[in-house]
Formats: structure tokens, C-alpha cells, sequence
């Protein structure tokens, strides 16, 4: 068969210049004529610039449509050469060209519809009874066509079984009850596309589809479906279908650059060959960088995109064919047919027979054909699926048959409606070479896909089988030559899948396109709400990409902390560093430096500085209410203690060196046992303001949740801030005083000056407020109670080492100026001596 079928090529060829009748072998007149619809041309003429309702021509020969058309012509003649399935039964047919546009299969089928053996439709109440020229109609193609006639031939109940029209608007039976057709639907194509961008796991994809009922359905559709899927598209797109308008060639240039834009691996097109081969050629032209292709039948197999010039550097093409087998027979049938076309007689009676099919009323338009030979169309030919067009044939024939009541020998020749067909065609399965056929609840035969994918080898293109799907898609990836250096599948993510902890972030303008972010510090993720993170609870905590959340525990300043043993230590030293200051100046009562220090009173200053060093322990351990109320009393009143003896002090050195006048009237009141009455007032004054706080609002224990990320910290809270203020800043104001009353005292050089030791104490206390005012104001942490702690043993070591360890150092080791002399009127101002 092959050398025979080498021979027909080369007779084919050799005898192309010469004209031949190709276009008169798609006429026959049988008992039932089969009314056929292809795409003989492509590329109307003067469709848009028509004034009249003059014929529409086509200006290209579009060799898959003469294809499809020789196909239906092989299976009509094999049926009228068998003996088994219509004996005695002659089928006819009639093609006409639609060229792809709805305006010119309008006339052909309407020329169907028009009663059998007139030129003229019958308008009646019920066509029941009404026999129209053709017993069924075999195509079109194109799913924008179809929607015209078929709403047409539907009035009519007359069949139509399309062998590519994939469109799901076609599978509606209520709207058209008499469509059918032997190619799954744009569903099944859909989910089979969807299955091969999950199992490589791309994500991040533009799609494009022709500007037509095919591509804008194909495309919706599969948008709808990758969406359900995790799937991303980056960018849709649709290619022009009329490329005369100058805005064509702009439009696809924008399309490109923008796919360049989003930069996507992947590239879903859904169109026909001609939109395709502009896409294709533009995108090549444009140096587009290599891409993964997936595509369909209607351009993966067709010769107008693999003859482009550097197809190769387009990328890796995958595409899903129907799965249809091979027609026996059919080469063979059309390279004799093109042997025949050549020959004189075999013509004349062609067009014999055309002209009982009233040729002269409408004739194929198909004068390209005449100009083509078997060469041309041999590549084609080689691969083009026919079985569809094929099955098409046969599924009518089958109908027939039972319609007809034939047997094995022969068929009675009752009087047949096209409408009577559907009940076979809707009920019974059909067979075709041994392979069970039968159309579904939508009319359509879902037979599966097979994945092929471009493979070229010293230029010569091959398809290569990768996969297939019925329901489920299996894949050979090793199978695959990808157009990588390591030809390993490339990626197309516009994410990643999540790991425990993250959730999507959406970025761009793209609501399926995101980010994995980690959760943030305390909060989790939850596997009911994977788009955002869950806060914890307050009292809870959580690390960054975390799944749960944890307890928070408890933080303030332990007693076996390094930092709160080192204050303990501090503080034992300050407190020894008192209380031998205490025994000295027991020791030295009686003593004119200790009595012109104030006698009794320094050492119920020291005593007070003792407690006001204890009291740092309540700034340690756990806290409380009620601690964090005593705190601050007890600071207070201590301190208050302290400052009581330098006021007094102060007054004294201010009488003496202010107002000298008053005294001696005044001075009893500083100087004698009526002073601890000064002292008690002072600690009174203290205890009615300690009172106030108290009352208006004393610290509280609060729980802190926020300035620690695993613990909860316990610290003590000011409630009422003007009762914080009125406590403390009545101490600042003795202080204050004692300043104004010391701070410019001078004495002779001879003399102890009392003064000074007060000035610098005052003057210490507050340089520690100023910085524990800065400490105390800073986010709250242990170091809080640790400033305190700090500030009080700060406070006590500065009077400590500004008023008291000079008048230690003088007992110690300067006994000789423990003298009457030296201390007695020792803050009465006296002029310097003269040097000379």
C-alpha cells in the first residue's frame, strides 16, 4: 500500500499545474442526501464591504476543511459499497463551503431546508409531514457557526452532527435538541488542561483565545475552572480575528509585550490555526523567550503553524488530541481520488451528477480546489483527524438504518422524516470499525485525549505521544523534551504551597497570586483559615510561624536573679556603710561636730536611710495590691524622714545667715527639742499626702501582655498620676527648700561649712530623679523595679557620701579639728582676712 500510495504522490505532483475537478466530487445524488458543511476557504474577501447581498467569496484554500470534506465523501461511498449496513440504499450528499463565517453557511442551509426537489420552504403550521432536501447535515466546524444553524436546523428537528464544534454552549439540548457531535466538549478539554498545569505544579499562566465563540468560551470556561483549582492567570488575552483592521497587528504586539510583562513559563491558547499562526508568527518576530505551549487540535496539529518559520525557537508545545483511531483505507482513497480528478471522463460524469443536485442553483464555491494536488495536501493528510468526520457519517447511516427497518439484505423503503432519526440517534449506541460509539445526555461522544508534544529532529517535526486522559490524566514525563538546557521541566509559580505557619499573602492585582508569609510573633495559623493569621490570646504567646499557641509565664525580678543579688549585695554594703556611720556618731554625740551637724537627728536620719535601703526588698519577688501600695509610701515616708533633719538644718543656717535679726527668736525652735516637733509636722504632712494617695488611687498590680513576647510581666501600675505627684513632689519641695537655704552659704576658711554638705546632697537627689524619671518613663520591663531599687540605694549612698563621710573622715583622721572653735558658729558668714 505504501509504494502504491508513493506513486499516487508523484503522480499527484507531477500533474499539479493542470486543472482539475475536485470541486465537482462533493455533489451526488442518492435516496437520502446528506447535507455537509466545511471550511473549503478562509479569509473572506468582501464580507465587511458588501452594499449588496452579493455571494461572499474566500480568498485561501483551508486544506483541512477539503480534508474533513473528502472524509465524509470516503464514508458515504463505503457505506454505498457495503452490503450490511443500508443494502439496497443509495446516500447522496451535498458540501458547500462556510468559510468560517455564520453569513455563509447561512445560505447552504438554507438551501437544506428548502423541500426536497423545489428551491422554496415551505411555510406551514406543522412539519411533521415536511421533507426537506437533506436527511441530515454533517458539520460545521466552528463553534460561531454551528449557533446559527443549529438553531436553524433545530426548528426543523433535522440532525446535525458537528465533528470539531467543542463549544459547552452546543451541549444545551433544550435549546438545540437536534445537534450532536463526535468530539468531547470544551468541559473535558478544560479539565484535562487543568490536570496537566497541577501535576507540574504551574501556577502562574497567561491564557489566550481567538476572538470568536471558540476561544471566548474555551477561555471563560477554563478561567472559571483553573480559578477552582489554585491556579493563577497572570493575563488574558484574545487574538483578532479579522486581520485586515490595521488595529490587528497593535493589538497582538500589545498582547506579547504584556505576556513578557508578567513573565509566565506557561501560555494557554485556545484557538484556530489561522489566529495561532498570527499569535505565533508576531510572538517570534518579537523574540518572545521560550515558553511552554499548551494548546489544542485546532492548531497543535495543523500545517499553518508547524510550516512557520523558526517554529523551533518557540519553545516546548504540548497539545491534547482526541483520541481518534485511524480510518483504514482513507489515504488510499483520496490519492486514487486525485488520480481520478485528472482524468477527462471521470470529470465529465462528475459534473453529470452535479447537476442533479441543481448545481446551477448553488454550487460549492470550492475553486481552489481544482488548483491543488495530492503533494500539497499530503502533510495534512498524514495527520489531520478524520475519524470524527467519519463517525459523524456513520452515526446518521446507523439511524437510517433502524429507521428503515433494514436487515442484513435489505431495507424496506417506508416513508422517512428527519425528525424520526433522533429517537435512534438518542437511544442506541452505533459502532464504527469494531469501536462502540454513543452519544450522551448532551448529544456529544466523550472518546478521551491523547497529550502529544513537539519534537523536532533535524527539522522534521514529530508528535509524540506523552500522555492521555479519560477522567484522569496520566502523563510520561520522561517522555518530554522540555526546551530547558537540562530538559527538565521549567517552573511557572506565581506561589509556592505554604508550609505549616504561613499563610497567602496576596500581592499585585492577582487574587489568587500571593506570597508565603510567616506569621507573625503571636499568632498562629489554622488549617480552617489558611489566608490569614489567628492572634493568640492575651494571656498566650506564639514564635514566628507557629501552629498553636503557648501559655505565657510570669516575669518580674526573681530573687535569684544575677542583677537582684548584685542590688542585694549593693544594698547590704550601703546599709553596713549607715549603721557604722550610725556607731560612729553615737560614739561622738557629745562632740562639736556631730552636735553642729544636728546631734540626735543625724541619727535618726541614718535610721531612716536604713529602712529607706530595706525597703528596696519590696521591689523584689512577686508582686502584689498591696506591695505595690506600701512601696511608695514607704519611700516616701522614709525619705521624708531624711529630709525633715536637713530642713531643719537648713532653717537654721538660713536664720543665721539671712535674717541674722530674727534669730534669736527662731532659732530655739531649730535647735533644741522642739525641732523633732519640726520633724514630726514634716512626717504628718507626709502621712495626710500618703493618705491622699490612697484615697484617690494607690499602685495596682497589672498584668502586662505586650512588652514581653513569651511573658506576662507583673508590674506595679500608677493609677492616679496627681496623687503620685502630690506624695513625691512634697518631698522634692523640702528638698527644693533645703537648696535655696544652703546653696549660697559661705564660711571663713577657718570654719566647717555645715551648709555645703547639704547643697551637694540635695543636689545628688535630684540628679537621680532626673534619670529615674527617664528610666521610670521607658516601655515597662523588670528593669523598672530595677530602677527603683537603683534610685533608693543611689539616693541613700549619695547623702551618705555627700553630708555624712566628710564629718566621718574628720572623726577618723582629723580629731584635731573636732574642736569647739572650728564648729562653733560655723555657718555665721565672716569676711576672708586680709593677706596683707
Amino acid at each position: 500500500m505504501v509504494p502504491a500510495l508513493l506513486l499516487c504522490l508523484g503522480f499527484g505532483w507531477a500533474a499539479a499545474p493542470r486543472p482539475t475537478c475536485l470541486s465537482a466530487q462533493f455533489k451526488r445524488p442518492g435516496d437520502y442526501v446528506m447535507g455537509g458543511l466545511f471550511p473549503f476557504g478562509m479569509d473572506t474577501i468582501n464580507l465587511t464591504a458588501r452594499s449588496e447581498p452579493t455571494l461572499i467569496v474566500c480568498e485561501r484554500l483551508f486544506v483541512d476543511g477539503l480534508i474533513w470534506a473528502l472524509g465524509m465523501k470516503f464514508a458515504i461511498d463505503e457505506i454505498n459499497n457495503s452490503s450490511s449496513l443500508l443494502p439496497g440504499v443509495q446516500l447522496g450528499y451535498d458540501m458547500y463551503d462556510t468559510c468560517f463565517e455564520p453569513a455563509v453557511a447561512l445560505q447552504p442551509s438554507l438551501f437544506f431546508l428548502t423541500q426536497n426537489g423545489t428551491t422554496g420552504i415551505g411555510v406551514l403550521c406543522n412539519y411533521s409531514e415536511y421533507q426537506p432536501r437533506v436527511i441530515a447535515v454533517i458539520g460545521p466546524s466552528e463553534p460561531s457557526v454551528c449557533l446559527v444553524t443549529a438553531k436553524l436546523f433545530s426548528s426543523f428537528l433535522i440532525p446535525q452532527v458537528s465533528y470539531a464544534a467543542s463549544s459547552e454552549k452546543l451541549g444545551n439540548t433544550g435549546l438545540y435538541p437536534s445537534f450532536y457531535r463526535t468530539v468531547p466538549s470544551d468541559k473535558s478539554l478544560v479539565e484535562a488542561v487543568v490536570l496537566l498545569l497541577k501535576d507540574f505544579e504551574w501556577n502562574w499562566i497567561a491564557t489566550i483565545g481567538s476572538d470568536d465563540e471558540y476561544g471566548r468560551a474555551a477561555q471563560e470556561l477554563f478561567v472559571s475552572t483553573a480559578g477552582n483549582n489554585s491556579i493563577c492567570i497572570a493575563f488574558e488575552g484574545l487574538i483578532p480575528t479579522d486581520f485586515a483592521d490595521p488595529k490587528a497587528k497593535t493589538q497582538l504586539e500589545h498582547t506579547i509585550t504584556l505576556i513578557n510583562e508578567t513573565k509566565v513559563n506557561v501560555i494557554v491558547l485556545f484557538a484556530f490555526s489561522q489566529q495561532a499562526q498570527a499569535l505565533l508568527e508576531h510572538s517570534i518576530r518579537m523574540g518572545l523567550s521560550e515558553k511552554i505551549w499548551i494548546g489544542t487540535e485546532t492548531w497543535v496539529l495543523s500545517e499553518m503553524t508547524t510550516s512557520i518559520p523558526n517554529i523551533q525557537s518557540l519553545g516546548t508545545v504540548l497539545g491534547f488530541i482526541m483520541k481518534a483511531g485511524r480510518v483504514p483505507g482513507f489515504q488510499k482513497y483520496v490519492a486514487d481520488l486525485f488520480t481520478s480528478v485528472q482524468q477527462d471522463e471521470f470529470c465529465q460524469e462528475s459534473r453529470e451528477l452535479g447537476r442533479l443536485m441543481d448545481s446551477d442553483v448553488l454550487d460549492t464555491h470550492c475553486k481552489q480546489c481544482d488548483h491543488i494536488s495530492l503533494h500539497n495536501i499530503s502533510s495534512t493528510l498524514s495527520h489531520l483527524q478524520i475519524q470524527p468526520v467519519y463517525t459523524a457519517v456513520y452515526s446518521v447511516a446507523h439511524a437510517l438504518h433502524r429507521a428503515l427497518g433494514c436487515t442484513q439484505r435489505a431495507c424496506p423503503n417506508p416513508p422517512i422524516r428527519t425528525w424520526q432519526l433522533l429517537h435512534f440517534m438518542n437511544t442506541l449506541p452505533f459502532t464504527v470499525n469494531g469501536q462502540s460509539f454513543r452519544f450522551d445526555e448532551s448529544h456529544g461522544i466523550n472518546i478521551g485525549y491523547k497529550l502529544i508534544s513537539w519534537s523536532w529532529e533535524n527539522g522534521t517535526l514529530t508528535y509524540l505521544p506523552v500522555g492521555d486522559y479519560e477522567g484522569s490524566l496520566y502523563i510520561n514525563k520522561s517522555q518530554i523534551r522540555f526546551h530547558t538546557a537540562d530538559q527538565k521541566e521549567p517552573t511557572s509559580e506565581c506561589f509556592r504551597h505554604c508550609e505549616p505557619g504561613q499563610f497567602r499573602q496576596i500581592k499585585g492585582f492577582h487574587l489568587c497570586c500571593y506570597d508565603c508569609t510567616d506569621c507573625p510573633q503571636n499568632t498562629f495559623w489554622s488549617i480552617k483559615d489558611s489566608s490569614t493569621c489567628t492572634p493568640c490570646l492575651e494571656h498566650q504567646w506564639a514564635p514566628v510561624q507557629s501552629t498553636q499557641c503557648y501559655d505565657r509565664s510570669e516575669r518580674y525580678l526573681f530573687w535569684n536573679e544575677p542583677l537582684t543579688i548584685t542590688l542585694l549585695i549593693l544594698m547590704s554594703i550601703t546599709i553596713s556603710l549607715i549603721c557604722l556611720t550610725a556607731v560612729l556618731f553615737f560614739k561622738n554625740l557629745e562632740t562639736p561636730l556631730v552636735q553642729a551637724s544636728g546631734g540626735n537627728l543625724n541619727l535618726f536620719a541614718l535610721l531612716t536611710l536604713v529602712l529607706l535601703c530595706l525597703s528596696s526588698c519590696l521591689y523584689i519577688g512577686k508582686p502584689s495590691n498591696n506591695l505595690c501600695m506600701i512601696q511608695q509610701i514607704v519611700y516616701a515616708l522614709c525619705l521624708d524622714g531624711c529630709f525633715s533633719t536637713f530642713f531643719i538644718k537648713s532653717l537654721e543656717i538660713s536664720l543665721v545667715t539671712e535674717f541674722p535679726g530674727c534669730a534669736p527668736t527662731f532659732l530655739p525652735w531649730v535647735t533644741q527639742r522642739r525641732a523633732w516637733l519640726l520633724v514630726a509636722l514634716c512626717l504628718l504632712t507626709e502621712s495626710l499626702f500618703c493618705f491622699c494617695y490612697l484615697h484617690l488611687g494607690p499602685d495596682y498590680l497589672m498584668s502586662d501582655y505586650k512588652s514581653l513576647p513569651t511573658e506576662v510581666l507583673l508590674v506595679c501600675n500608677t493609677k492616679s498620676w496627681p496623687a503620685f505627684t502630690l506624695m513625691h513632689g512634697y518631698n522634692g519641695c523640702l528638698a527644693f527648700v533645703c537648696l535655696l537655704c544652703t546653696f549660697m552659704v559661705q564660711t571663713s576658711s577657718k570654719k566647717y561649712n555645715i551648709a555645703r554638705g547639704i547643697t551637694f546632697a540635695i543636689l545628688i537627689y535630684f540628679i537621680i530623679w532626673i534619670f529615674f524619671i527617664i528610666f521610670f518613663a521607658t516601655p515597662r520591663t523588670v528593669l523598672r523595679s530595677v530602677s527603683q531599687v537603683a534610685t533608693i540605694l543611689t539616693t541613700s549612698l549619695g547623702i551618705l557620701g555627700t553630708y555624712y563621710s566628710p564629718k566621718c573622715y574628720i572623726l577618723l583622721f582629723k580629731p584635731d579639728l573636732n574642736t569647739v572653735e572650728y564648729f562653733q558658729n560655723s555657718i555665721r558668714e565672716e569676711p576672708e582676712e586680709d593677706p596683707q
